[in-house]
Parts: C-alpha cells; structure tokens; sequence
C-alpha cells in the first residue's frame, strides 16, 4: 500500500487521468477527494472507490474559482482530517484554440483561467493544509508541448502548461525545506477522449503516431501510475520536476520512424 493513511485530492476526478488516478490512489491505500465539475461523473467514481471497499469523497468544484478550491481542501480536512497529496489534474484544451492570429481572447482568458489559475488556487489553499499534516506531494499536470511546442498550433494550450511547468518549478524551490514536494507530470498524446476528438480518422492518428518512438498512444492508466510515484514516498528525493510520460515523443519528435 503506496498511500497507506495518505489523503489525495484530484481535480478533473471524474473522467480521464483524473479518474484512473483515484482508482488507483485508492487501490494503494489513500482516502481520496474526487474533484470534478460534473457531479454525476465524480459521484460515479467515488461510488466505484467504495464498491472496492476504498474510502471516498466527492466535491463539485470549478477550479478557476478561488471560493471552489478553498472548498475542495476544505471538504479533505473536514472529511478525512489532512490532505497529503493534491494532484491539479483538471485542464482544458479548446477547440477553437489555434495560433495567435486566430486565436480569440475569450479563448485564451478561459484556457489560462482553468489551466493555470485552477493550479495556482489548487496549491495555494492545499500548500497551507499540508503545512498542518507535515508536508505533502503537489503534482501539477502539464505537457510535453510545454517542453517542445505543439505541431498543430494550440497556442493557449501550450503557453498555460508552459506556465504550469514555471509555476511547479518555483513552487518546489520556496516549499522544499517544508517537507512539500511538487513536481509537473508532462504526459504525451494519449488515447482520451479531449485527443481523440480532434484525430478523428486515422490519417490523422497516423500524423501523430509517426513521431512517437513507441508507435502508440499512452494510456490515462500509465499517467495514474506516474503520478502515484510522485505522490508516493518512493519519490522522496524528487521535486521540481519535469516528469515526462510521453512515450519517447520529447527525444525523437522530428524523427519519422
């Protein structure tokens, strides 16, 4: 049990990532506060976690809202008395985002509101709660375009997980000395629903595939088992990562296999 007695927070709980990790920290030990803007989605999850004889939560919350995310840590100390790991999962990409000509402002003000204010509410009201159960994991979802650029141009995408890596990267240099960790969990294309829909025939699925050294897309399940090692003790010497799970994408993406 990685997470035995640990309390994990995961926003965008109910779907994706989000979902296979509360799955997952709750196989492993961990009481876990599913966070989703959904309550039919999050509630289904939870319902599952305790089917399996695990301990659960659900809190509704829109996590570009500060009062939504006092809440959310609210409800983990009210419920399960701490919160040791908060993973900021929950994140949009738009369909009408594109490259800066295109891209319109409400766009952009709604990518960075959810992917980068939602980050920043997620640690600024669970850092504090960590302070009271003596340190804790922070696990911030990013992106390997954060790290490369996008090829089809995503632009507020890709700047707000350039903002989550910045974010994460300073974050974890002020909270070191007090037992909180955080690290950016940068996964690749993966086979979900938010990708799926817009490679939406396989010539297009081709298009990507050929730059992944594996010739696959991840899985949300591979991404929940990366995240639970950073939200684990066996990655007690990490902070200020930037963790890729991308299938190889990062080292070979111009190369054509």
């Amino acid at each position: 049990m990685r997470l035995e007695n640990k309390v994990a927070l995961i926003t965008g709980g109910g779907s994706g990532i989000g979902k296979e990790s509360a799955l997952l920290f709750a196989g492993e030990g961990a009481s876990v506060v599913v966070v989703d803007l959904n309550p039919e989605a999050g509630q289904a999850v939870v319902s599952s976690i305790k089917a399996a004889g695990g301990q659960a939560v659900f809190a509704k919350a829109d996590v570009s809202k500060s009062a939504d995310c006092q809440n959310m840590v609210q409800v983990a100390e009210d419920t399960f008395g701490k919160l040791n790991v908060i993973f900021n999962n929950a994140g949009i990409s738009h369909a009408k985002d594109d490259d800066a000509v295109s891209t319109e402002e409400d766009v952009w003000d709604l990518t960075f509101a959810i992917n980068v204010k939602g980050v920043f509410f997620g640690c600024k009201y669970a850092i504090p709660a960590m302070l009271r159960a003596g340190g804790g994991s922070i696990i911030n979802t990013a992106s390997f375009v954060a790290v490369l650029g996008a090829a089809t141009p995503q632009l507020a995408y890709t700047s707000s997980k350039g903002a989550v890596l910045s974010m994460t990267r300073e974050l974890a240099a002020i909270h070191a000395r007090q037992g909180i960790r955080v690290n950016a969990l940068c996964p690749g294309p993966l086979r979900t629903e938010l990708l799926m829909k817009y490679l939406n025939t396989e010539e297009k699925r081709q298009r990507r595939l050929v730059h992944i050294p594996m010739g696959r897309f991840g899985e949300a399940e591979e991404m929940a088992k990366a995240a639970l090692w950073l939200a684990s003790d066996d990655s007690s010497f990490t902070t200020g990562a930037t963790f890729l799970a991308d299938g190889g994408i990062t080292s070979a993406y111009t190369t054509p296999l």
